[in-house]
């Protein structure tokens, strides 16, 4: 999540200042990505540099407030008219596998049964937490809630997919020999590019 088009899509709706952008981020997304205060102040530094938002007066408290500028309103429209980018990162799960798969003594079917508990105790408690969201009074945590959801029941197919192919692809004796030679496993594959 960029932080930047998250403050600055707050300042489109609104002048704000630096902890009331932070609790009102934190209530949309149902504090599922909680936001340090340091990180509030060096983001609206930022988008002040590059004219995104306006540094206004101080409030009657003391308050910094701070508006989204005509281009900063342009950015806000163009981020959301455009597709967020697939993840293409680092992903420490499938890593996990690909390397359990090759280094001997790995028990993998033991780590597939673990990670998938782990998955499911996940996608069980945010089952239960949406039973308890009412759309209609709070949309905006729905759809990260269900995001959530959705995000857990992949990892669980990719899991069974992980299983059935270590069950079809490497047979436990092969794995077991390995283990006891101390010889790595040669892994060949093509990169698609």
């Amino acid at each position: 999540m960029s932080v930047k088009m998250g403050v600055l899509a707050l300042l489109v709706g609104g002048p704000g200042y630096g902890y009331q952008l932070r609790g009102e981020f934190e209530h949309r997304t149902g504090g599922t990505w909680p936001l340090n205060i340091g990180q509030v102040y060096t983001t609206l530094d930022r988008l002040e540099r590059d004219g995104l938002v306006a540094r206004g007066d101080a409030d009657d408290d003391g308050h910094v407030v701070y508006t989204a500028t005509d281009a900063g309103r342009e950015e806000v429209a163009r981020w959301f008219s455009e597709p967020v980018p697939a993840k293409r990162g680092r992903d420490e799960l499938a890593i996990k596998f690909a390397l359990a798969v090759t280094v001997p003594g790995v028990d993998v079917p033991r780590l597939v049964q673990v990670q998938r508990a782990s998955a499911m105790r996940a996608l069980q408690d945010l089952t239960r937490l949406k039973r308890t969201a009412d759309p209609s009074g709070d949309l905006a945590w729905s759809l990260v809630l269900e995001s959530m959801v959705f995000q857990a029941e992949a990892e669980v197919r990719w899991l069974d997919h992980v299983e059935s192919s270590v069950a079809r692809y490497m047979p436990p004796e092969v794995h077991d020999a390995a283990g006891r030679d101390g010889a790595m496993p040669t892994v060949a594959h093509e990169v698609v590019r």
